[in-house]
């Protein structure tokens, strides 16, 4: 049996590492294919192919608990917005005009921002440690954002890639937090296969009117297969079923810790794939928002994943 714990929660640990190895490839892959696929093009059918992988496997439970799903449809069809329909598509966005850094530490805000928005509108008590951690970590994120320099704030002369990156943290965090307040009695991954369903349709409007009439979508050729293939299957699909499975297995306070490793393999694939360099600002940013996090999550539950 001791063998056996050991060997479940090596597991654990392991899915949780590749899980945040998986979302920093997602911020990879949409800087790298900012000049072949549109950002809305990129969200849409990243979750289009997604719903083929799972349809199969959650259509059952859809049927077995449709009558909670008609129940629920409004605040599901709310959380999908936030989550499925603009997070990464604000993300991906971000990445036409930010770095893969600047995109992973600010997202590694998620976290403190849920906490916060969950003082703001749950009504959660926070201790002193708790309120130290989230100052900290807006301040990395506000450095981030500045790279370093007042000036930037005076002028208000910010990459508009960070701004779009703020916006999608303050989806996640809404997300997270009407998650809690609604409560929704379905399997997790029921849970997942509606919420892609939902967010998938919602895409479609947005995505034709972006193909026909503004970026002019995108050449279906070889070599943006495997980008579309990879946001679909390892931070969409894989990173959610590992993050689940460790959380079950370990804790949602350890798990929670496996977030501080998501800007240490975005900075080192950047830096391999995209040719990115870690500035002062970065490490002066990242380490204020390691230490909010650090502080503002240790006795907190871990958040959904953020693909």
């Amino acid at each position: 049996m001791p063998f056996r714990l050991q060997q479940s929660s090596g597991l654990a640990y392991l899915g949780l590492t590749l899980t945040t190895l998986f979302w920093a490839g997602n911020a990879v892959v949409a800087r790298s294919v900012v000049d072949t696929i549109p950002p809305v093009s990129l969200a849409f059918w990243r979750w289009v192919l997604a719903l083929v992988i799972l349809l199969p496997i959650g259509l059952p439970g859809i049927r077995r608990h449709w009558t909670v799903i008609l129940a629920n449809w409004r605040p599901l069809l709310v959380l999908a917005v936030f989550s499925v329909s603009c997070f990464n598509t604000l993300l991906y966005q971000a990445a036409i005009t930010t770095t893969v850094l600047n995109i992973t530490l600010v997202n590694s805000t998620v976290p403190v921002v849920v906490a916060l928005m969950a003082w703001l509108l749950l009504g959660d008590r926070m201790r002193s440690p708790q309120v130290l951690g989230i100052a900290l970590a807006l301040l990395g994120m506000l450095v981030i954002i500045g790279r370093g320099e007042l000036a930037t704030f005076r002028r208000l002369d910010f990459q508009p890639g960070d701004l779009w990156m703020v916006a999608a943290v303050l989806c996640w965090a809404l997300f997270s937090v009407l998650l809690r307040r609604h409560q929704i009695p379905l399997p997790a991954f029921t849970f997942l296969t509606v919420q892609v369903a939902m967010g998938t349709l919602v895409l479609l409007p947005l995505y034709l009117v972006d193909a026909l009439m503004l970026s002019g979508g995108f050449s279906l050729t070889p070599a943006v297969v495997p980008p579309l293939l990879y946001v679909a299957i390892f931070p969409g699909i894989l990173a959610y079923a590992f993050w689940n499975h460790g959380v079950h297995q370990v804790g949602p306070s350890r798990s929670a810790m496996f977030m501080y490793l998501n800007p240490v393999f975005a900075a080192v694939l950047a830096g391999l794939f995209l040719d990115e360099r870690l500035s002062l600002f970065h490490l002066a940013g990242g380490l204020l928002i390691l230490a909010g996090l650090f502080l503002a999550t240790r006795s907190r539950p871990a958040p959904r994943p953020t693909p």
